[in-house]
This record gives structure tokens, sequence and C-alpha cells, in this order.
């Protein structure tokens, strides 16, 4: 008996020590950064944002939208849409939209969570992607035009600028005098997910980070190494030197603040692991816990059933995590349990809002429940920040062509490889 007692508790005493030695120092934490900035191209210190008007306009009675543009890496300017109360109540908190793989402000989830969430009481940042929207040298949408470039030096520097585009957008939202730099988080959809994960764990203003339909960081060779090379494989590839990277990019945001990452079980970037999604994320949050060492916050997992891939934080759980986190001047997690959901076509085909056919099937974006009811759909002209004729005056501040050259020059060549895609997810 005393044998096996001593067995016992030499076993414990093992964990213990493992999950001692394991800990992230504060040392290899902020090294660690520095890295992954310095493979990325992500400016320290950051560029002033410099954010100027360009007029506003209503959505709906007591919701201002302002159009705006901000500056970024490479001196670019970000055309967004910046959705806030007309009569803040006190301080507010403020969100930063991060689109998914061909989304920009146009995209409906992205003036959906704006709507929605300045009904909430705070200020929403929502942004073109570089290539997409007004950042695009036709102005179109959901064309993926940076997947085009096949070039492992400029990829990590598309990820840089994609994660000092977040950046900026925080910094654009704590300068306003309505928002409290306290309260600041961000959202995310699919490639999205990636791109705020790596944020979280450098920006240590963001008070809250929701990932939907991803954030499922793997190992060597599976789906964000192999997916979609500019914007997440070639990236991701750069940064083996983190080891764990999965667990480490998640302890890096740990130490600033909570994640929520939530999935449909049907998704199929979060099925790919035989185990299944839960059994993975369970996985990755042990690993996580033991590189924090009990300090710090483990990112937290919900799944929705007989669901694929989906805007989650747009939806009634991702908006009762937001308040406990954020706290909405507007609401409170009783106002919110008890309000009404949208599915998301019925709504769409109601309103004439595209939402494109690979995506608008009941399994994926068409069968969402979004929070809230009435939300309008807003036109593509009241969400350009620039007349035809203005854009043309800015646009080589703006487009992914203007970018490449600046990225290409930073590298002293001026070779491209064009290899055009259309990968979806």
């Amino acid at each position: 008996m005393l044998h096996k007692w001593l067995l016992g508790f030499c076993l414990v005493l093992i964990a213990g020590i493992s999950m001692w030695a394991a800990a992230l120092t504060q040392q290899q934490a902020d090294s660690w950064r520095t890295q992954i900035k310095e493979t990325l191209s992500v400016p320290d210190p950051l560029p002033p944002p410099a954010a100027e008007p360009h007029g506003s306009f209503e959505p709906e009675p007591g919701i201002v939208a302002e159009r705006i543009t901000y500056s970024t890496a490479y001196g670019q300017r970000v055309p967004a849409i910046l959705y806030r109360p007309k009569s803040p109540r006190g301080k507010i908190p403020g969100i930063v939209v991060v689109n998914g793989h061909g989304g920009d402000k146009y995209i409906w989830y992205s003036f959906y969570a704006g709507v929605l969430y300045a009904r909430a009481g705070a200020a929403v940042l929502t942004y073109d992607t570089l290539g997409e929207g007004e950042r695009n040298i036709e102005r179109k949408s959901f064309t993926r035009a940076h997947d085009a470039t096949q070039s492992p030096d400029i990829a990590r520097r598309l990820a840089g600028l994609m994660i000092t585009d977040i950046m900026e957008g925080v910094s654009v939202l704590a300068a306003r005098p309505e928002v409290d730099s306290h309260r600041i988080g961000a959202v995310a959809y699919s490639m999205g997910t990636f791109v705020l994960s790596l944020t979280g764990a450098l920006d240590s203003r963001l008070a809250a980070t929701v990932l939907g339909a991803g954030g499922s960081l793997d190992g060597p060779g599976g789906y964000w190494d192999q997916s979609h090379p500019m914007c997440q494989g070639i990236p991701y590839k750069s940064l083996s030197f983190l080891g764990d990277r999965a667990a480490v990019i998640y302890a890096l945001r740990g130490e600033y603040g909570p994640t929520l990452t939530y999935n449909g079980l049907d998704d199929a970037i979060v099925k790919r692991d035989p185990r299944g999604p839960k059994i993975f994320f369970a996985d990755l949050q042990h690993r996580t816990s033991e590189l924090l060492g009990g300090s710090g916050h483990v990112f937290e997992t919900g799944f929705e059933p007989d669901a694929g891939h989906r805007p989650w934080f747009v939806t009634k759980p991702a908006g009762l995590w937001l308040e406990q986190h954020l706290h909405f001047p507007n609401w409170t997690e009783s106002s919110v349990r008890a309000m009404p959901v949208t599915h998301i076509s019925e709504w769409a085909q109601a309103n004439h809002v595209t939402i494109d056919k690979e995506y608008a099937t009941e399994i994926r974006e068409g069968g969402e429940r979004a929070l809230g009811e009435h939300v309008p759909a807003l036109t593509r002209d009241q969400l350009s920040v620039f007349t035809p004729a203005q854009w043309e005056k800015q646009k080589n501040r703006m487009t992914y062509e203007a970018w490449l050259a600046a990225a290409q020059r930073s590298l002293g060549s001026t070779r491209v490889q064009t290899a055009p895609s259309r990968v979806t997810y």
C-alpha cells in the first residue's frame, strides 16, 4: 500500500515538474513575439494610424456609419467603415471585424456585425482586406487577388501586412474619444482566424478575441501549412521556430487576454483531425495550459452540431461571450438571451443580399442564425469610402498591386510569379 502511495506521489511530482519546466517564461515570450514580427515584417513601432474622415451615413436610426481611411504598413491606406451609436452611453467598447478569405467591408457578415454591435453600444470597425473591395485594382470583391503571387518572401510580408491592418484598426478605435481603450476586441472568420490568432499573440491591447470557423491551428503538414500558400501556408510554416506553433501562439495570446474559438462540428476545416474537433481542441487547450503554467487565459471553445463553415461571431453564443468580456452599454446577458435570431438565407433572399453560391448553402453561411433581426441590407454605394473619381486619385495608396510593388522594392526584387487560384474556405 505504501509502495503504491509513493509511486502515485512520484508520478504527481514528475507531472508537476514537467509542467513547471514547460511553462513559458516572460523572456521567451518576448523573444518569440520579436521573432514573429521580424519574420513577418510587422513594423515595430507601428506607424501612426492617421485616420481621415470621408463622410458618413445612418444605416438605421440611432446608428452612424463613418467612412474613413487609416494608415498601415508600406505607406498603404485602408478604406473602412466605422459603425457607432449616434448617442454613446459613456465610454463604449470597440470591435475590429476581420474578414474571411475574399471578404471585405461589403460582405454581408461585415455590415451585419457592424450594425448588430453598434446597436449593443460599441464602435465597430470593418475594412477591406488587401486585394478586395477598394483595395482591388478593379474595385471588385471576393477576388482573392492576393493568391496570385507565389513568393515566400512576399507571402510573409502579406501576412505581416494583414496583422498590421488589424493592429492599426485597434489604434484607430483606441484614439476615439468615446471608446474605452481597455475594452477593444476583435472577431474573425475563417482565414481571418489565422491572422487574428497571430495578432492576438502580439497585441496586448486586445481585451477579447473571437475566432469563428477556424482557430484549429495544427502541426506540420496539416491544414494551415497546406492551404492558401500566400495568406496562410507559407506564413505558418515560417513560424516553425516556435516548436509547437499552435500551443505557443495560444499561450502568447493567453498572456494578454481571453479568446473564444467557435466552430461547426461539420466544418471541413476542423474535422480533419481523426480524433474529432472536440478532442483536437481539448488537447490543444492542455498544451496551451502547460505553457501558461497556471497563469493567463487558456482559450475557450464552443461547438455547433450539424453546422459547417460560418461566421459565428454574429450568433448568440458569441454575443453572450463578448458581452461578458466587453460589457456592452445597451445589452445585458438576459437581454441577449431573449433576443430573436435571423435565418440568414431567408434574410438575404428577402433583402436582395448576395452571398456567394458556394457559401449560401444551409450547412454553411446560409444556415446561420444570426443574433438580432431587421438588420438593413446596405448597398455598395453606401459602403464605398470613395466615388469612382476619388478612388482613381487614391488607388495607388490602397490596391494590392501598389502594395506588391512596395513590398518588392523592400526586397530589392521585381520578379513576380503568378498562379491564379480559386480555393474556398
